[in-house]
């Protein structure tokens, strides 16, 4: 297990939130607090940096689904960046691809299921 460490900044066109470790059922509560002290503008971007994700099961699939709903709720945006190979093919075999704009890690396929 390696322990999750989060970053936030703000960008024009909206905000980066950079996860790094695990983000697993210890850690969903945290990533979910984390995401609900960001403030969105109508028609901006939130950006979740995966880059450092070393692990995500189901309870950080539902925080990123929930990361979602509420950038949705503020009118808002979200992308999913530098995600790694295991969590791409994760998202697309739940389907989640049609709900999220994922962007993958740098050299990785982009195939139907990676």
């Amino acid at each position: 297990m390696t322990d999750m460490n989060l970053a936030t900044h703000g960008t024009p066109k909206g905000a980066v939130l950079a996860v790094a470790g695990d983000l697993d059922h210890a850690s969903a509560g945290r990533f979910r607090s984390a995401v609900g002290l960001i403030v969105l503008q109508r028609g901006q971007l939130l950006v979740v940096d995966l880059g450092g994700l070393t692990f995500c099961d189901s309870s950080g699939i539902t925080a990123l689904i929930a990361a979602r709903n509420q950038a949705c709720e503020q009118g808002a945006d979200i992308t999913l960046a530098a995600v790694p190979a295991a969590t791409v093919r994760i998202l697309r075999l739940l389907g989640l691809d049609q709900i999220f704009d994922i962007q993958p890690g740098p050299g990785q396929d982009t195939g139907p299921l990676g």
